[in-house]
């Protein structure tokens, strides 16, 4: 380009110009040095999932608590106000495990704490039991899903050594699945809750029946008394295997 061409394109506001720089050719620096890179943190590891699990499974009830509490394993962990690990009788005759925290739950650190809890004590009741006499309650998760929504795979995968360590520390003589996913969770395979209704499974040696969770059955009242066959089925069943 001409001197004279540059001056007139200075005189008009169009410098300074910017030249194409040839393939290979080292940046203008006008001197400066570069500033130094600044190094970036690496990621703290991740625990691998056996020796998380291996873990777990060697925690007393002491323990367990404060891991489940302090617990970041997914992405649950992010907006809960408290882990709830369970409540009741720490040498049941039932378990009951529900989906997942919800928000009252969420607030007093409490599984079944709601309207959906104070139908499961109702309905423990009617078979003569009660929270905290001969029952444990707990969850497939424990941290509240955002909105109530159902625990994802992921999620109940990363929770299930804390719960397959409360049934080893509690040895119930029955487990109650509460719904679809706590069922699943348990069986270990597709579960439809009409089709498994009136039937004795296993959860590795202990009798495991499912019913309907108490929050279903307070959107669809006329199978509440289905829930009532079923606690009326899962008496039956403990006691035919009692010595």
């Amino acid at each position: 380009m001409s001197a004279r061409r540059e001056a007139i394109l200075r005189e008009i506001g169009l410098a300074p110009l910017w030249k194409l720089r040839a393939a290979g050719a080292p940046a203008a620096t006008d001197g400066a040095e570069p500033p130094p890179a600044v190094p970036q943190p690496e990621p703290a590891p991740r625990e691998p999932a056996d020796a998380r699990r291996a873990a777990i499974a060697n925690m007393d009830w002491a323990e367990l608590g404060p891991a489940v509490a302090a617990c970041r394993a997914c992405r649950l962990c992010e907006r809960r106000k408290q882990a709830v690990l369970g409540v009741g009788d720490l040498q049941p005759d039932w378990l009951m495990v529900g989906e997942g925290p919800g928000a009252e739950e969420d607030e007093r650190g409490e599984p079944f704490v709601g309207q959906a809890g104070k139908l499961l004590d109702n309905m423990l009741a009617a078979v003569g039991m009660a929270r905290g006499r001969g029952v444990y309650i707990a969850n497939t998760v424990k941290c509240r899903p955002p909105g109530n929504r159902t625990p994802e795979a992921d999620e109940m995968a990363a929770c299930f050594p804390y719960l397959e360590r409360q049934i080893e520390l509690l040895r119930p003589q029955l487990i109650v699945a509460l719904g679809r996913p706590a069922a699943q969770t348990l069986l270990d395979r597709e579960v439809k809750i009409g089709a498994a209704r009136g039937s004795v499974f296993e959860y590795r040696g202990i009798p495991l029946v499912v019913t309907y969770h108490p929050a279903y059955l307070l959107r669809n009242l006329p199978d509440k008394a289905k829930a009532w066959e079923d606690l009326c089925f899962a008496r039956t069943a403990m006691r035919g295997r009692a010595p």
